[in-house]
């Protein structure tokens, strides 16, 4: 009993996570109606397990059921982090962050890379045991990783669902240190690490095969994170060969400076060129992937054991990695094309070695510790022999300078100077002046070394040699840096060809360690796939980043932050990052909590019974009748201004409508075939179900262009909802030209709507009141800045006129216009008829005469409107926004839907 209660108080505050409601009696009567709906009880333990773990949508009935008329959250409830929801409450269109618990980055990083990875999170957020897995689940280690795999999902849940910025994982961290405070002593982050994608490993082997845990062919985790590679070596001159698996793949930092180069030492050990040839000596090992994961993790060895001090150390050395890798060079299947290469490569970097080994001794020349650049040194001696000599003795120019009197001793220290090279007395307050001159060598004295005396024939002699040889020698190093130049884009281009460039794998996610071996932060930078962009998710902080800060934080070299984990995902399967599970909370709920979706699970679990009697077939009959009766009584009530029942299902709107029964039934019937609704056995077989009575309607028993138009219809109706909505919030939010933008649009569309039935478009007066206020509020804006003395206020009046006003008084006339309208039309050329007999400037008069005759003439050409931004138009989305929009019509404040 104390157990149950334990865990549907769990339940309760991750309900209260996502929802942000802190009475726990509305949450509490939220779950109730959740147990009733599975006809399970709140002191049942397994009915506890069951509503967490193997019914993911009860999760989503119960956000529905917290945000459904009667208990919307109250504006200004809080949620325990700040009295100030701009602290707490998540961004549109951001991530959310994950709390640190405690020296828990690592856990952060580690999710974060896994949860942005759309096809693993539907992993998680679909995973379920099936009652008969369940029951057999008696070990300690099998309950752990069910427990762990429930806390996970209900964290990924949060990390979908929430408003808020950030969520909390101490449920699932303390998990897994509670393993380490039992089993081991060591709590290291890669060991935390290993340990979590092994619980992970086992429960999904649980789902994939119960009854033979050894046979992990079916489970997910290693179909996605798992590879195999072939090692062979030479034994007694045979070649031994066998097949291993790997997950993280560790790759070794020193010694290399990519990770191609890391790859290659991790796929060649020792010396390998006897593997294949007729010698019988022993050598080392290679190793060949034979099967790539779709998921490709590098763990990088950036700590190491120093024996001398006993203890870890971090490796601060720089690696670089690239956005973009291909594995073909590393695949068994190319291991004779590679070997060709290798060859090639070994060749030309020791062709390399050589070449720079001969510029480095003409860059570098000479026996004793200083060297200098040879070409430098023979135009130096050049220099000095064409140096002409002096007949002035030196030594007797030394002579006079130290004999002059402010150079003698008794007259200075070292202690200062006066700035004309003849130091003073430390007393000394003014300097002693003498002649300029005989402070300086003579002027015939030359600035530079000269020979005492050369011949016309002995410097013809050696300068000519001398640059001869100096030509000779720059040269030879233009041709040194051309050849390496050669080679080195010879081996940059060596793996670059089209047939070792087919298996290329992208760079999703990397993880980040800054600090030393024994403590430090993690935190990890994600690509963002929908958006082309990078993340940076540093616990409860995420923000948007670029590739060059990336790399500064993560190549190494430069300070104490360098990559520990990188993962690549394949190019080649789309699937990866399709995500199913939007991130922005608005999107999700018009998925996974849509009044529709909603509908489809209430009537599988009022079908339980009769499926468990007869069968699928008889579950799916059953459902089907429950939900078509609660539509059509949807249906039959009366639309108000705040609530329109057409928006809450396609079944409304074709039920009003008078569409055949053979529409309404292939309509509600994909429904049920949704895949959405894989959530446990009971819900995959009425979808299988309900898919194969799909593909048994044949095209003479339906007219598909007629199935599409009225899809196409409803369609159309939820989007001149949206501009409708959208123009109301535009226009209360003081942005009129935008708001006639979409009004317009919501009247034409709704038009044509409107001519095809009456039930099927929206109220027209509705459109056409907010259409007229919004022309007489921009044509008044656009008459004062035309009186303007700036000329930047008359052009925007112009841009007004021609862009917006015009195009739409256009449509209203060639439209069946209303007394109303006409009345607006008659006004706005009043209005500028006006300024007729006014006067004016000829620049003014000018811009006038342009447009008031499309002003007073409304049948003289094309008219076209200015295409609005996209718009939500989730059914879901448009009923609360039209209940605000109307509410606040209604009122006196404006009401903000987000």
């Amino acid at each position: 009993m104390f157990a149950c209660l334990f865990q549907s108080q769990m339940l309760l505050n991750q309900l209260r996570e996502i929802t942000g409601i802190q009475d726990l009696q509305v949450l509490q009567s939220a779950l109730n109606v959740c147990l009733v709906q599975q006809h399970l009880s709140m002191y049942d333990e397994y009915s506890i397990l069951s509503v967490k773990l193997n019914n993911y949508a009860c999760l989503c009935i119960l956000v529905s059921f917290t945000f459904s008329d009667g208990m919307k959250r109250k504006r200004c409830e809080g949620s325990g982090e700040s009295c100030s929801p701009a602290d707490w409450i998540r961004q549109e269109d951001c991530p959310v962050g994950i709390r640190n618990v405690g020296n828990t980055c690592w856990f952060s990083a580690v999710i974060q890379s896994l949860f942005h990875l759309p096809v693993f999170r539907r992993l998680v957020l679909n995973y379920c045991l099936s009652e008969r897995v369940l029951e057999k689940c008696k070990s300690h280690s099998e309950k752990r990783n069910i427990a762990f795999m429930q806390e996970l999902r209900c964290l990924f849940a949060l990390m979908v669902g929430s408003n808020r910025r950030f969520v909390d994982p101490s449920a699932a961290v303390e998990l897994l240190r509670d393993a380490f405070r039992t089993s081991e002593a060591q709590q290291d982050v890669s060991e935390f690490t290993h340990k979590l994608l092994d619980w992970l490993e086992d429960a999904f082997q649980l789902a994939a095969n119960g009854n033979n845990p050894e046979d992990k062919q079916n489970n997910p985790m290693v179909q996605l994170f798992y590879g195999t590679f072939v090692a062979e070596r030479l034994h007694e001159g045979k070649i031994v060969s066998n097949i291993e698996q790997f997950g993280q793949y560790p790759l070794q930092v020193n010694g290399f400076n990519n990770l191609d180069e890391c790859l290659e030492g991790a796929m060649v050990e020792g010396e390998i060129e006897s593997l294949h040839s007729d010698q019988t000596m022993s050598s080392g090992q290679e190793r060949w992937f034979s099967k790539l994961p779709p998921v490709l993790t590098f763990e990088l060895s950036r700590f190491e054991f120093n024996q001398s001090l006993g203890r870890p150390e971090k490796i601060h050395k720089k690696l670089e990695f690239p956005q973009v890798i291909y594995m073909d060079r590393y695949l068994h299947k190319n291991v004779d094309q590679t070997h060709g290469r290798r060859g090639d490569v070994k060749r030309l970097k020791d062709q390399l070695t050589v070449l720079q080994q001969k510029l480095e001794g003409y860059k570098n020349y000479g026996s004793g510790p200083t060297k200098y650049p040879l070409a430098d040194m023979l135009q130096y001696v050049v220099e000095f022999a064409t140096t002409k000599p002096t007949n002035v003795c030196v030594t007797n120019c030394a002579y006079r300078l130290f004999s002059l009197p402010c150079l003698s001793p008794s007259k200075y220290d070292a202690g200062s100077s006066d700035g004309s090279g003849c130091p003073q007395t430390a007393t000394q307050k003014t300097p002693i002046h003498k002649p300029f001159t005989q402070c300086r060598a003579p002027m015939e004295v030359p600035l530079q070394p000269a020979p005492h005396s050369v011949t016309e024939e002995e410097l013809y002699f050696v300068r000519s040699c001398l640059q001869r040889w100096r030509a000779e020698v720059e040269n030879t190093v233009n041709e040194l840096k051309a050849s390496i130049d050669k080679v080195s884009q010879a081996l940059e281009g060596m793996y670059s060809d089209n047939s070792l460039c087919q298996v290329s794998y992208r760079l999703h996610a990397v993880l980040v360690h800054e600090g030393q071996a024994s403590a430090g932060h993690y935190w990890a930078y994600i690509y963002d796939h929908a958006n082309k962009r990078w993340l940076k998710y540093n616990d409860v902080m995420v923000t948007e980043s670029t590739w060059e800060e990336l790399v500064r934080d993560s190549y190494g070299g430069m300070t104490n932050a360098s990559a520990y984990c990188l993962m690549y995902i394949s190019d080649k399967l789309p699937y990866l990052i399709a995500g199913t599970f939007p991130l922005c909370f608005s999107d999700y709920a018009s998925m996974m909590l849509t009044p529709a979706m909603q509908g489809v699970i209430f009537a599988i679990a009022k079908a339980r019974q009769v499926f468990d009697k007869d069968g699928p077939e008889a579950g799916l009959i059953k459902a089907f009748h429950e939900e078509y009766s609660r539509l059509y009584e949807l249906s039959q009530e009366e639309t108000t201004p705040q609530q329109d029942p057409r928006l809450q299902h396609v079944l409304v709107y074709l039920f009003q409508n008078q569409a055949p029964n053979r529409v309404i039934e292939r309509t509600l019937l994909e429904q049920f075939g949704d895949r959405n609704l894989s959530f446990d056995d009971r819900a995959v077989s009425i979808m299988r179900e309900a898919r194969s009575k799909i593909r048994l309607i044949k095209p003479e028993d339906m007219d598909m262009d007629e199935y599409l138009q009225w899809h196409d219809d409803y369609s159309m109706f939820k989007t001149v909802f949206a501009y409708l909505l959208t123009g109301l919030e535009q226009y209360q939010n003081g942005k009129i030209r935008e708001a006639l933008n979409y009004l317009a649009h919501a009247h034409q569309d709704n038009s044509v709507l409107l001519r095809k039935g009456e039930r099927k478009g929206v109220d027209q007066s509705l459109i056409a009141l907010y259409r007229r206020k919004c022309l007489k509020e921009l044509n008044d804006n656009a008459a004062t800045l035309f009186k303007s003395p700036d000329a930047n206020d008359v052009a925007e009046a112009v841009t007004i006129m021609n862009e917006c006003i015009i195009p739409c008084m256009h449509l209203m006339v060639r439209d069946s216009v209303s007394q109303e309208d006409l009345d607006v039309i008659e006004l706005i050329r009043s209005c500028w008829c006006s300024y007729l007999g006014q006067d004016m400037d000829d620049s003014l008069q000018e811009k006038l005469s342009e447009f008031l005759p499309r002003v007073l003439d409304c049948s003289a050409e094309l008219v076209v409107l200015k295409e609005p931004p996209k718009v939500r138009k989730s059914p879901h989305d448009l009923c609360s926004r039209l209940t605000a929009v109307m509410e606040s019509i209604h009122s006196t404040s404006v009401i903000t839907v987000k």
